[in-house]
């Protein structure tokens, strides 16, 4: 993502000249207060903003060497990107297994399809074994586990996750730091956008930090840590209750 400015509604910006890259094989955390911008950044990747009366008006994404100019979301799923979405967006009305079946639409291969979905069963054993359950019926936890899971179904190579310890008990947060880790060492790159900086730094190679839509601060995750800033505003409290750069 090469200085990308997007718009709301031909007046509000968004981005204003955001720099970020994701490397293959990485974990790269996102971070910034509540509308600094990470969701609008992610809507760019996934071709989403049209949906929220949004544009991209200077700067380009770049999709595993192809521009992603033009590009609809489902083209860009099928080049490789999957997400699960802030606030888990599971189909409640439908099974386990039926959600999982949607996360795979693009993927055509019936063999492709059960190696992932058992896959997604290895690495949430709860899935598979509720596997007939209704979705709604699940804790907010194992919400996730599906979201992430379903997310999972289209073999991503790029992997957005959106706020996945929101609202979670710190053990629930712990397992699902630990299968993002298992994600990667599988080989998809991820885009991690959390709220929960220590999280997010504990498993990532590098991070990037939003503030009103501009890169404030970048490193290795290890540089952060040891910024005094960021452990003024993200380290020593809750990243919602401060304002960064106002």
């Amino acid at each position: 993502m090469r200085d990308l400015e997007v718009i709301y509604s031909a007046a509000v910006l968004g981005l204003r000249g955001a720099d970020i890259e994701v490397t293959r094989g990485s974990i790269v955390a996102l971070l910034g207060a509540n509308g600094a911008g990470k969701t609008t950044l992610l809507r760019a990747i996934t071709g989403l903003l049209g949906y929220h009366d949004a544009r991209i008006t200077r700067g380009d994404i770049e999709l595993m060497g192809t521009n992603s100019d033009g590009a609809t979301p489902a083209q860009i799923v099928r080049r490789g990107v999957g997400q699960a979405m802030e606030g888990r967006r599971i189909f409640g009305e439908l099974s386990i297994e039926d959600n999982l079946k949607v996360g795979g639409v693009s993927v055509k291969d019936r063999a492709a399809k059960k190696k992932n979905r058992d896959f997604v069963f290895e690495l949430f054993p709860v899935l598979g074994e509720r596997r007939r359950q209704q979705a709604g019926y699940l804790s907010g936890g194992e919400q996730q586990m599906l979201a992430i899971g379903r997310a999972l179904m289209s073999q991503p190579e790029l992997l957005l996750l959106d706020e996945p310890s929101l609202g979670l008990a710190p053990l629930i947060v712990t397992q699902i730091r630990d299968v993002i880790v298992d994600i990667n060492q599988a080989g998809t790159s991820v885009l991690l956008v959390e709220q929960n900086a220590a999280m997010a730094l504990s498993i990532a190679n590098h991070g990037y930090v939003l503030e009103n839509g501009r890169v404030g601060l970048s490193g290795t995750a290890d540089e952060l840590r040891d910024n005094e800033d960021m452990q003024a505003l993200y380290l020593g409290g809750s990243i919602a209750t401060h304002e960064v750069g106002s």
